[in-house]
């Protein structure tokens, strides 16, 4: 079991990053609060990891705080959601905003989560409900320079349609969404992380 990798950061994208670790680079699946937080390429991080064994396939997903890995973990837990899922639902909401919702039983919230069904939801609230409220959000990695001006906003519009698109969402369909709040953002909201929820938000 790999539990946390540790060495330099030679690719990056908002669903998915390569880390070289003593020669060998490895692949590992990230939600977008954990590429918000991650530093600029070269550079060295860390990411605690959970890795999937299934017959065809053998996943990492990687993460930023010990708070999203236990988050993850608990989601794991809850029938119907898997690694997968569970890695949308960090991206699709906030560790803050997804403990709120189950605390107060926000179905309409939760089922609006892409791959989140009622029954899906409903689950999620039933399970979880007592379990994360121990749970606090702390920032682990230092995050990625910002460049200033509109510049920065068409850089993060892009990856944010990237990161849709390995969602399923049609990139002719999403583009004009995506860039349009990129731009309607205030600067300083202009994150991939915000674009893509808020993108989610419109197209939900």
């Amino acid at each position: 079991m790999i539990a946390l990798v540790h060495g330099t950061l030679i690719s990056r994208n908002p669903t998915d990053v390569i880390v070289e670790c003593a020669g060998v680079g490895y692949s590992v699946n990230i939600s977008l609060g954990t590429y918000d937080k991650l530093p600029e390429l070269g550079k060295e991080v860390t990411l605690l990891t959970v890795m999937t064994v299934r017959e065809d396939d053998i996943s990492l997903y990687g993460f930023a705080t010990p708070q999203e890995k236990q988050l993850f973990l608990l989601l794991t837990t809850v029938k119907g959601i898997g690694a997968k899922t569970a890695l949308n639902i960090l991206s699709s909401l906030n560790i803050d905003s997804f403990c709120q919702s189950v605390r107060n039983a926000d179905i309409k919230s939760l089922k609006k989560i892409s791959g989140v069904g009622p029954k899906s939801a409903e689950r999620i609230v039933v399970e979880l409900r007592d379990k994360v409220s121990s749970i606090m959000p702390s920032a682990a990695l230092t995050p990625a320079a910002k460049t200033p001006g509109d510049a920065v906003s068409v850089k993060n519009a892009d990856d944010a349609v990237r990161a849709l698109e390995n969602l399923g969402y049609n990139r002719q369909k999403i583009q004009d969404v995506v860039r349009d709040i990129a731009l309607q953002l205030p600067e300083d909201q202009r994150s991939v992380e915000n674009i893509i929820r808020q993108a989610l938000r419109a197209l939900n």
